[in-house]
């Protein structure tokens, strides 16, 4: 039973469950950033040279075809536009982590800028020491 307290201990720290937490969140937004490339940049991008990116592809090699027609083997082919798609994506999602993250360390900035007050008791000692050098 120890095992198992343990466990529940290490899992319920609140480091683990933030971990979580993104890593759920983070998979959601890749699934959007995906969207919006795939439903918007490639076709604007496809509409100035006039093919939808992620489909262009360079073919390798043939398909092979029996004398019915029948595929033996398939073509190969190198799909750049997929990869360049994957690459957008990439810069996309870089680009808002790093301004998330930015935006994060001007707030703790700002917290460890505003020095806290010191005790009533600190400040009343102060006092004292001060009238009592005059």
């Amino acid at each position: 039973m120890g095992m198992m307290k343990e466990f529940k201990d290490f899992a319920m720290k609140g480091n683990l469950v933030d971990i979580a937490v993104a890593f759920v969140m983070g998979g959601a937004f890749g699934k959007v950033v995906t969207s919006f490339t795939e439903g918007m940049v490639s076709p604007l991008i496809g509409l100035i040279f006039g093919a939808d990116l992620s489909k262009n592809m360079y073919k390798l090699k043939d398909a092979v075809l029996d004398d019915s027609g029948t595929v033996i083997t398939e073509g190969v082919y190198l799909k750049w536009g997929d990869f360049v798609t994957a690459i957008i994506n990439f810069i996309i999602v870089a680009f808002v982590m790093f301004l998330i993250i930015k935006a994060i360390n001007s707030m703790k900035k700002k917290e460890e800028a505003a020095p806290a007050a010191p005790p009533e008791d600190i400040t009343l000692l102060r006092e004292i020491r001060d009238s009592l050098k005059k």
